[in-house]
């Protein structure tokens, strides 16, 4: 019974996975709305709604956390805009919208954004 399987490994070792979800969410962030398979997206929502919940408190130790997986305009953009857009809401910023299969390797793909 090995309980620590918590995270999604996508094929990729450590280092290229943590380097692929944080380009994931710095795009999520920037375009709002991204396409991706069914898996990645998964793996993306626990992330960006964990940022958005610690952005909600505007405080300096928030912002750094932030700031070390974001790059400054994304971390304005969430800190400014994004955040205050949810004070009044518990969770769900997100929404997943499953697609059909990719064409070339029939992987399910889907659209996360940003509820608004």
């Amino acid at each position: 019974m090995n309980k620590k399987n918590k995270n999604r490994k996508l094929s990729l070792k450590k280092g290229p996975r943590t380097l692929l979800l944080r380009v994931l969410v710095n795009n999520f962030f920037v375009h709002e709305k991204i396409k991706t398979t069914e898996a990645k997206a998964k793996e993306l929502r626990s992330i960006a709604e964990k940022m958005i919940t610690r952005a909600k408190d505007a405080g300096l130790a928030n912002r750094r956390i932030l700031a070390q997986d974001l790059t400054p305009t994304n971390l304005k953009k969430v800190m400014d805009k994004i955040a205050p857009m949810y004070l009044d809401r518990q969770g769900g910023y997100t929404r997943i919208m499953k697609l059909g299969p990719r064409n070339s390797d029939s992987a399910k793909m889907v659209i996360i954004e940003l509820v608004k």
